[in-house]
């Protein structure tokens, strides 16, 4: 155009075509498996049962499916987009292997999943972390799981301490699975190819289970791992740290005195008036209402709150040094070592949630 720039317009993105007609979408992570004895070696690694009921999420076009099918009993294979249900649908009707398949359209996060024993599975990687804890979360427990994962991720699944890529996901997968590095899957094994590598991992889900109290021990780990490179003795002399831990240990006293309160009063009407003494007295705490703990100060306004918080401050640091966690960081500890160090903390009422 005269005096003016000539926009040049950008060619739009293509997706990659499918045999059968179909485009995959890179953005919804479709990145179907092409090599037959990568597929293979993935359904031999898995240890199928010929009595099994499979767990396969996104199937795409059916290539895992069709070998999943013939190790199995049965497969309930879950597809978001509907036109690789009906692709799955076409390439098994009226052959033998139809009546073992079994599809659900819709969004396995937002799915209620039925029962299953093994799940095999190579997923779209936005949803990686949702996913896992949604399995693991999933009763009755599986026996295992088999996914393909990008392989920065699968690699913090299997980390241990010391590694570069252990983190809270890795000790949070770990509190409720054995995980287990399977083999990596360079990118031209699929099409379209991805950007990244990918990793197969086995997933066991521990029975019995480690029991925790989940927002005590989230609210415990993101405290541990907000510097995991830095001194468990350093990350608590944190101001703001210790304020957020000294309002749970104040919330929780006076709310231990309310419920002794209360119970003496019970105990005194009972002996009043008999008949009473049964009755029972609950008090509700909203732990949310002072877990914000995110000023870098504490107020202090006279000798008496410092002297307070002081004393609080070696109350936390004495529960370090009876576990010898001062000068560890938690970049090298294990689950056992968390574990017991928030037994510690509990132990001497200091709570996280």
């Amino acid at each position: 155009m005269a005096g003016g720039k000539i926009r040049k317009e950008k060619p739009k993105a293509k997706s990659a075509p499918y045999q059968g007609g179909i485009s995959f979408h890179k953005s919804k992570g479709q990145h179907i498996l092409k090599n037959p004895m990568l597929v293979d070696t993935i359904v031999q690694k898995s240890g199928i049962k010929s009595t099994d009921t499979i767990l396969e999420i996104g199937p795409g076009t059916g290539n895992l499916t069709k070998k999943l099918l013939e190790a199995g009993k049965l497969v309930i294979a879950v597809e978001v987009d509907p036109r690789m249900v009906l692709e799955l649908q076409r390439r098994f009707q009226g052959t033998p292997l139809s009546s073992r398949l079994k599809v659900i359209q819709g969004d396995v996060l937002k799915t209620e999943l039925p029962y299953f024993d093994i799940c095999v599975a190579n997923i779209p990687y936005q949803i990686s972390s949702p996913l896992t804890f949604k399995l693991l979360n999933h009763q009755p427990a599986f026996r295992c799981a088999i996914i393909m994962f990008q392989r920065e991720f699968a690699m913090r699944l299997v980390a241990q301490p010391g590694d570069k890529l252990y983190c809270r996901l890795t000790v949070n997968t770990q509190l409720q699975a054995r995980v287990f590095h399977l083999l990596k899957v360079g990118k031209n094994n699929f099409r379209p190819p991805p950007k990244v590598d990918s990793s197969v991992v086995r997933i066991e889900p521990r029975k019995p289970r480690i029991e925790v109290k989940q927002k005590e021990w989230d609210g415990f780990l993101r405290h541990c791992f907000n510097r995991k490179n830095k001194t468990l003795g350093a990350i608590f002399r944190q101001k703001n740290v210790l304020s957020l831990l000294e309002k749970n240990y104040k919330t929780l006293q006076a709310l231990n005195l309310s419920i002794g309160s209360l119970e003496n009063k019970d105990a005194e009407m009972g002996s009043l008036k008999p008949g009473n003494a049964n009755q029972d007295e609950t008090v509700e705490l909203d732990d949310d209402d002072d877990e914000d703990g995110t000023d870098d100060e504490m107020d202090v306004e006279d000798g008496d709150a410092e002297g307070e918080a002081s004393e609080f401050k070696e109350k936390v640091l004495a529960v370090l040094k009876e576990g010898s966690f001062e000068d560890k960081r938690s970049s090298k500890l294990k689950l056992e070592e968390f574990l017991y160090l928030l037994s510690l903390f509990n132990k001497a009422g200091i709570h996280f949630s």
